[in-house]
This record gives structure tokens, C-alpha cells and sequence, in this order.
């Protein structure tokens, strides 16, 4: 069995594939490879495995029921070799494989991609196509999954990075940084009679229209400014009824292509899916596993009109309520309750989410997070209960055993998550007449976990390497002097950090808690085995 057009719709095949458990496209893909190719409507940038697990599986649903008639258009714009070594060789077919709570696997041919390109501005027949598709009266949508720092302009030092600052100098023939080459397209949109669009940022972080939004306004007004671009094109950009940029709130958890499914899909008698490295060290596969959840909220705002997607499962409401979605989610029924098993997960050896989710105390200890502590300043968005999320979350798709997500992973970047995950709550205590930050033990004792965390000692005494955080020299030079048993000037040493408002969000000492945030730290550094024995003491009350 191969994953190409030919290898899914010879008879013989499609007996081959269903035997072994394969949903297959219920559509003439031809017939919408063509459609798509004379009407496009969709292209998406960043053809990573939420995409194809998400977005492409949603238009696949809707292509099966005749709800739609074209599929979607992909480009690259970070690693190329994607394109190359994935997406071509297999006719930019993905399998897609479910991974449900329940013990079950899903598999399903996605075929609802029908073209993708690089969008590379020094191939000029990849990045022309580009500026033909948009250039297209049909195009309705340009969706982006490219991460967070996908539209970052500058560095560290709030300096425009080399490819971009090069960028603004040259204008749009030929860009050389992502955003750049996104607002060339845009550029070649209003050229070609300011057609209208909607982009979409469906990347995990708040504002995420606006980041966009942002990235692209320098270019234009730099452009327009020194007369690279025609009078216009700012205010092209800037006027809503022309060019949107929705806010999105999106949720589904797609790990990496995990070695157990490979095995599956190969004794299934699929050929040639084993993952590839590209050189730039990107881990890709013909493959995705993914949980079966998902959660994408929109704002609805598509100047140029949009098909019913709504159909698929994805809700589109005003900016208030997807803002309130995102809070939800990222400061009580999700977020928090990650970042709170990443640090006790590498601390306590575990290599899997779901493996700590059987462990009684930590799950007591996401529990008591989320509903005892969470739950009682919850942003309620309306269209999504929080308690059903939460309950969601807690006992299906974080114990979901075929979800291959580490602890590791998901400690990456931990300074960057505090203040949003759980600052927020603390603030909400704060302000609430009914509520007293006293009565908050378990966030104090998240934070005391990632002190311990830093040390880089787990509880049986052995050294790991923290995850990546671009903050980890910073704060661990605040422990660095610290060792297991040894407690002498805790509290001298760590109130610098613990007064940092932009990494907790409040100034702990002024919101009252340093002190249960050093208490918890003191007991879990007393020994080897003090972290298992703190959480029990402190859960045991």
C-alpha cells in the first residue's frame, strides 16, 4: 500500500487500505485538486502536524459530505525539505492517526490538501504561484500555524533581525523573512484591485491576529513610506472591511510522529512512512498522531465572505468571547494543569503525561488546581462550559495512553508560562471581594515545584537537564548555590526571583504567598524523596 493518488484509488488498493482500518477521501479528488486550483479559497502557511491533524481533517469531513467542493492549499515557509521529502513524494497525502482515550486508533487518509508550495521568493515559480493564488478574487482565508515566534520582527535587544531589516530596505520583489514574504503576497492581493481577505492566526497565544496584524503593518508602512510599495497599501491593510485579522483561540495537542504508530502503520503494510530529519532538524513524517479533542474558536470576521465551516466543528463568535475562550483554557481549564505536570513529571521521573495521570497525588494535585482553585475565577466564554472542559481534560485526553506527550516538552519555556497561567488566578483572588489569596495552597506549591525543578535534581537525587527557557541562566543562578539538605539564606537568595512580576505575573512577597513558596520549597529540598512526601503532606490536609 502507498501513500500517492495511485495507490488509493486502484481497487485492489482501496480493498487494501479498508482491510486494514483506513477511512479513505469520499471525494473525487481530481475533480477538487481542479476545483481548487480555478477557485482557491483556503491556503494555510505552516504545514506542520496540527494542520494536518486539525484544519486539513476538518475540510476533509466537509469535502466527504459534500459541504464543500475545494480543498486547500498549504505553503512552507520555514523548512522547505517538508515540501520536498513529504509532502510531493506522497501527493500531499497525510495519514492521520487518532489516538482516542479509549484504547482505539482512528486512521484515516487525509486527502483534502490538494497543492502546497515554498514559499520561497528565490524560486520564482514557487513564490509566482503564491502571488497568483493570491491574487485570486476567490480567495477567502490565509491561515498561519507557524508558532509564536513565527512574527517576531526583532531580537532580544528590540533589533530588526538581519533578513527583515533587509527586507524593509528592499521591498517586496523579493523578501527574505517570513513576514516579509507575507505581506509581498499581500502586496500582489492589492495590486491586483485591494481584494479583500481574511488572515488567521490560528497559533496558540493570545492576540494572535494582532501579532500578525502588527508584523505586517511594518512592512507596509516602511514600504509605502520610502516608496517601495504604492500609495495605498497601509491603509489596504489597516481597513477591516478589506483585510481582517481574526482572533483565534485553537486547542488539540499533536505530539510529534511517535515510533509505536509508525510500527502500526508499517504492519499495516504502508510503504515508505518512516520519518525524515531534515537539515534543519525538523522531525517529519507521511504520518500525524493526534488526540481526538479539538477546540478551534474564531472570530467572525472574513471580509470577503467564508464557506460554512461551522459545519466541521469550528465556532466563530465575536473577539470578546474568543478572548474569553483563551482564558479559559490558558489561566484555568488546561494550561495551568499542564505546565503543573511538566514540573512534578520531571522531578518524579515520569517520561508521559498520561503515566502521571496514574498517579493518585498528582492527579489530586491538577484536580485541586483546576476546580478547588481555577474554577471559582474562571473566565466563562459562553459557548464552551468550563467545568465540561476541565472535566474533558482530566479524565480523557491527559490520560489518554496513546498520547506519546512528555513532561519534558511541555516544561519548555516555563518562565514564559507562569504569569498567564497562573499570575492571572492570583490576581483574580486578589480583586474579588468573596475570595482571599490566602487560600490559595497549590499554585504556591507549583511555583515551589519549579524552584525545585531548576536545581536540576530529580527526587531520587539524580541530575537531568532542565527543558529549554530562554529565562533558565537567569533564574537558575538564583539556586545555583543551593544544595539537597542544605537550606542556609533560602530566603535572601530567592526574593529577587520571587518579586519578579514578569515572571509570576504579581510580585509574590506583595501578594502574600513568598512565604508558602519558601516553606514548600524548604520541604521539598530536606532529602531525596522530599518532593513525593511535600505533596502528599500538602494534599493530605
Amino acid at each position: 500500500m502507498k501513500l500517492t493518488d495511485r495507490g488509493i484509488i486502484d481497487a485492489e488498493n482501496i480493498r487494501a487500505w479498508k482491510e486494514a482500518g483506513y477511512s479513505l477521501p469520499e471525494y473525487d479528488r481530481d475533480q477538487i485538486r481542479q476545483n481548487t486550483e480555478q477557485n482557491p479559497f483556503w491556503i494555510h502557511f505552516g504545514y506542520g502536524n496540527l494542520f494536518r491533524a486539525f484544519q486539513a481533517n476538518v475540510v476533509q469531513e466537509l469535502l466527504n459530505n459534500g459541504t464543500l467542493n475545494r480543498g486547500l492549499i498549504a505553503a512552507e515557509g520555514f523548512d522547505y525539505e517538508i515540501i520536498e521529502k513529504i509532502n510531493r513524494p506522497h501527493d500531499d497525502l497525510t495519514l492521520l492517526a487518532t489516538l482516542k482515550s479509549d484504547g482505539t486508533i482512528e486512521k484515516t487518509v487525509i486527502g483534502s490538501i490538494t497543492a502546497s508550495y515554498k514559499l520561497d521568493s528565490s524560486d520564482k515559480k514557487e513564490f509566482d504561484k503564491l502571488k497568483e493564488i493570491f491574487k485570486r478574487d476567490s480567495l477567502q482565508i490565509a491561515s498561519f500555524t507557524i508558532t509564536e515566534k513565527g512574527y517576531s520582527l526583532t531580537n532580544a535587544s528590540a533589533e530588526f533581525l538581519a533578513d527583515v531589516r533587509s527586507d524593509l530596505e528592499n521591498g517586496p520583489d523579493k523578501p527574505q523573512s517570513y513576514m516579509g514574504k507575507v505581506a509581498a503576497l499581500l502586496y500582489a492581493r492589492f495590486k491586483n484591485g485591494a481584494l479583500p481577505i481574511a488572515m488567521v492566526s490560528m497559533d496558540n497565544c493570545s492576540h494572535n491576529g494582532d501579532r500578525l496584524f502588527s508584523a505586517i503593518k511594518v512592512f507596509a508602512e516602511s514600504w509605502e513610506e520610502n516608496g517601495l510599495a504604492d500609495k495605498g497599501f497601509k491603509d489596504y491593510i489597516q481597513n477591516p472591511s478589506l483585510v481582517s485579522f481574526p482572533w483565534t483561540m485553537i486547542d488539540k495537542i499533536t505530539p510529534r510522529p511517535d515510533p509505536q504508530i509508525e510500527e502500526i502503520i508499517n504492519k499495516d503494510g504502508v510503504e515508505d512512512i518512516k520519518p525524515k530529519v531534515t537539515s534543519k532538524n525538523t522531525y517529519a513524517a507521511a504520518f500525524v498522531n493526534a488526540e481526538e479533542c479539538h477546540y478551534l474558536v474564531i472570530e467572525d470576521s472574513f471580509p470577503n465572505g467564508r464557506p460554512h465551516l461551522e459545519k466541521g466543528g469550528i465556532i466563530f463568535t465575536d473577539r470578546q468571547t474568543v478572548e474569553k475562550s483563551e482564558r479559559m483554557k490558558v489561566c484555568t481549564c488546561l494550561n495551568p494543569l499542564h505546565t503543573t505536570l511538566a514540573v512534578f513529571g520531571c522531578l518524579l521521573g515520569f517520561t508521559l503525561i498520561s503515566d502521571e495521570m496514574k498517579d493518585p497525588l498528582l492527579k489530586k494535585l491538577v484536580c485541586g488546581i483546576g476546580y478547588n482553585e481555577g474554577l471559582p475565577v474562571v473566565t466563562d466564554p459562553g459557548i464552551i462550559k468550563p467545568k465540561e472542559f476541565l472535566d474533558n481534560v482530566i479524565e480523557v485526553r491527559f490520560p489518554n495512553p496513546f498520547m506519546p506527550d512528555s513532561p519534558q516538552r511541555i516544561a519548555t519555556d516555563t518562565s514564559q508560562k507562569l504569569a498567564i497561567r497562573f499570575g492571572e488566578t492570583i490576581k483574580a483572588y486578589d480583586e474579588s471581594p468573596d475570595l482571599c489569596v490566602d487560600d490559595l495552597e497549590l499554585i504556591p506549591l507549583v511555583f515551589a515545584g519549579w524552584l525545585r525543578y531548576l536545581m536540576g535534581i530529580d527526587d531520587n537525587g539524580s541530575e537531568f537537564t532542565p527543558s529549554p527557557d530562554p529565562m533558565l541562566d537567569k533564574v537558575h543562578r538564583y539556586l545555583s548555590d543551593i544544595k539537597i539538605g542544605e537550606n542556609p539564606d533560602i530566603e535572601q537568595k530567592l526574593k529577587p526571583l520571587l518579586s519578579d512580576r514578569e515572571i509570576f505575573g504579581v510580585d509574590l512577597y506583595d501578594a502574600g504567598l513568598a512565604e508558602k513558596v519558601i516553606g514548600y520549597f524548604k520541604q521539598m529540598n530536606l532529602s531525596t524523596g522530599a518532593v513525593r512526601k511535600t505533596l502528599k503532606d500538602v494534599l493530605s490536609d
